[in-house]
């Protein structure tokens, strides 16, 4: 398969945390890379998330949540900041 994205993220919302996954590919991007992590969905874990996200120079974020939760307005904007 070949990669669309040098660098991608997926989260899963909660009320309480973010779940994230970022995928990289690795040198000549023969290797892809799988990184998951569990985040705050309080302002320094958003903070976090976001920072986490840059370093990992992610392109593309793609979010879901089963719930109504406020927290999805709060991600984004975390993430749109950095």
């Amino acid at each position: 398969m070949e990669a669309l994205y040098a660098s991608c993220a997926g989260l899963d919302v909660h009320k309480k945390t973010v779940v994230a996954c970022v995928l990289r590919s690795v040198g000549s991007a023969v290797a892809i890379v799988q990184e998951t992590r569990t985040f705050s969905t309080m302002t320094k874990g958003l903070e976090e998330l976001a920072g986490w996200l840059v370093d990992r120079e992610v392109s593309h974020v793609a979010m879901e949540a089963t719930g109504v939760y406020w927290v999805r307005r709060e991600v984004a904007a975390a993430i749109v900041s950095h």
